[in-house]
């Protein structure tokens, strides 16, 4: 399956595949410049960071299931070795070498929480701590709730949406 990815303010170009990242049928539809040196064409991209993580963002969203290169990719993306990944997955830096080699699938339960923990990563630090706040709060409103009392439903994160039991 091949994917396409523009950047945003370009004018659209000759589709080029884009192999630096290791995954097949990436195709750039812009953000790239070709250059010609001794003969050789080479190719520099604009926003390499930026153009991975909408590769990442793209393959836990959009694909159904992540290939061994789809998963080395993710890490790779994330900056974390086959330790930190297996600790923040609740595994072993083997099983994730092993998903990574092709040698076993990678669990679903596994594959899921790699989706969640690599869109983590894009949330902006200062959100974060908002989320992580959030978390603690209700935590330990938990902690102290009544369990006999029946509370409304309520969502803070984003746009302070609230929804409340129907009188």
């Amino acid at each position: 399956m091949a994917d396409s990815f523009l950047l945003n303010g370009e004018e659209l170009r000759e589709p080029l595949l884009y192999r630096g990242c290791g995954l097949d049928g990436i195709y750039l539809l812009n953000g790239y410049a070709l250059e010609e040196h001794d003969g050789e064409r080479h190719v520099s991209i604009s926003d390499v960071d930026g153009l991975h993580l909408a590769i990442g963002r793209h393959l836990v969203t959009y694909r159904k299931g992540l290939s061994p290169k789809e998963i080395r990719f993710l890490r790779n993306t994330m900056g974390i070795t086959q330790a930190e990944m297996a600790a923040r997955l609740g595994n072993n830096s083997q099983s994730v070498a092993r998903w990574e080699k092709g040698e076993c699938e990678i669990p679903g339960t596994s594959e899921k929480l790699l989706r969640a923990v690599f869109l983590a990563s894009l949330i902006r630090p200062e959100d974060l701590c908002a989320l992580k706040d959030l978390l603690q709060s209700r935590l330990d409103a938990l902690d102290n709730r009544d369990e006999t009392q029946t509370l409304p439903a309520q969502f803070e994160l984003f746009d302070k949406w609230e929804e409340s039991q129907a009188a």
